[in-house]
């Protein structure tokens, strides 16, 4: 490596040569060092993650940990990661060891996160809290796995906040029609919320929907695609399982209203999406519908539980609603079973049965 000073510029630059994972030499160039200190601690840094050193600051190994699994998660969950790194993690940590880090300056750490507070008084949620502490502990884990660190000190340090509870809201049918009927003054909202209930689809996969996703002679729905909007763009990606990928049956009176609906939708193109509306839109029609109709509030996601209770209701079976809603039958029974009152009795009856069989032996 060399460090080298540009006189036009009155500023320091670092050349080198490196091979990257697959043998090639290559060259890089930094430029815009104000002091030659400067050029030579990043010279240094560059050094140990080429080499992949855990004497490495912590801030490098970021960067590694973060180039490491951009291609294995959905963009929109590494732009929450990395916020949260930037955010949280980063301005305690960038410039310790990776090796040197240890679990009481986690605890440390941890005892500043809860002590937060806003300007209003307010701190961290105990959810929130359980999130950035397993954000540091995967980057952690990370290095021990693939780069040879001995031991995870966020683990050793042990965890903080709390898991998001499992309680599950829903709105029953009754429920759902006086919320409806708040906002019907409001079409596109209105049509929004009837996919979202009678179809059980999630947010982004309704978001994302066009006219080519519909076949109204078939009274069907094509879930292929989910929208999100990131950095502020509209992005459109994959849904977000394999299952998630399938067809959805309308009752034929939300065939014939979406038809109606979108056909008076002028200039809208085939590959358009329908409804050109932000998450934000929703909430906002969500808690005015839920004023004016006296209703609980529940989120827009529990709509999809919400639809989930309607079938189960209904008699259906765990395996026809994931195929609907896009989860393992599996899933939905673990979910859902505090629902399906059939599988209780059942349960209960066999464990009559099993100790009756024992009695009689």
């Amino acid at each position: 490596m060399t460090v080298i000073k540009n006189p036009k510029s009155n500023t320091y630059e670092v050349r080198t040569y490196y091979k990257d994972w697959t043998g090639v030499r290559k060259q890089k160039t930094k430029r815009g060092f104000k002091r030659k200190c400067d050029a030579q601690e990043w010279e240094r840094a560059f050094k140990l993650k080429e080499n992949l050193s855990l004497d490495m600051y912590f801030e490098d190994f970021v960067d590694l940990y973060l180039n490491d699994i951009k291609s294995r998660i959905k963009y929109n969950t590494w732009l929450t990661k990395k916020h949260i790194v930037e955010k949280k993690i980063l301005p305690y940590f960038s410039k310790k060891k990776l090796q040197e880090i240890k679990p009481s300056d986690i605890r440390q750490w941890q005892n500043t996160m809860m002590n937060y507070r806003n300007k209003q008084g307010e701190g961290y949620s105990q959810v929130y809290l359980k999130t950035i502490h397993n954000q540091l502990s995967a980057i952690l884990n990370h290095a021990v796995n693939f780069y040879d660190l001995k031991s995870n000190a966020a683990r050793k340090a042990g965890s903080m906040g709390k898991e998001r509870t499992k309680e599950m809201l829903f709105w029953t049918k009754e429920e759902y029609m006086k919320f409806i009927e708040a906002v019907a003054d409001k079409p596109i909202s209105f049509y929004a919320f009837e996919i979202l209930y009678w179809c059980g689809v999630r947010m982004g996969e309704l978001l994302a929907l066009t006219p080519a996703d519909f076949d109204f002679q078939a009274c069907t729905i094509r879930i292929n695609k989910s929208y999100q909007r990131l950095e502020g763009k509209d992005i459109i990606t994959d849904p977000k399982t394999v299952k998630s990928n399938r067809m959805i049956t309308m009752p034929e009176f939300l065939s014939e209203e979406l038809e109606s609906y979108i056909g008076m939708l002028y200039g809208l193109n085939e590959n358009d999406r329908i409804f050109q509306i932000s998450k934000s839109y929703l909430h906002h029609e969500m808690d005015r519908g839920v004023k004016l109709s006296g209703v609980k509030r529940i989120r827009i996601h529990d709509l999809r539980h919400s639809h989930v209770s309607l079938l189960v209701n209904m008699g259906y079976s765990a395996v026809a609603i994931g195929e609907r809603v896009g989860h393992e039958s599996v899933e939905i029974t673990y979910r859902y079973a505090h629902l399906f009152p059939t599988i209780q009795t059942e349960m209960a009856e066999n464990l009559n049965q099993e100790r009756e069989e024992y009695l009689d032996e």
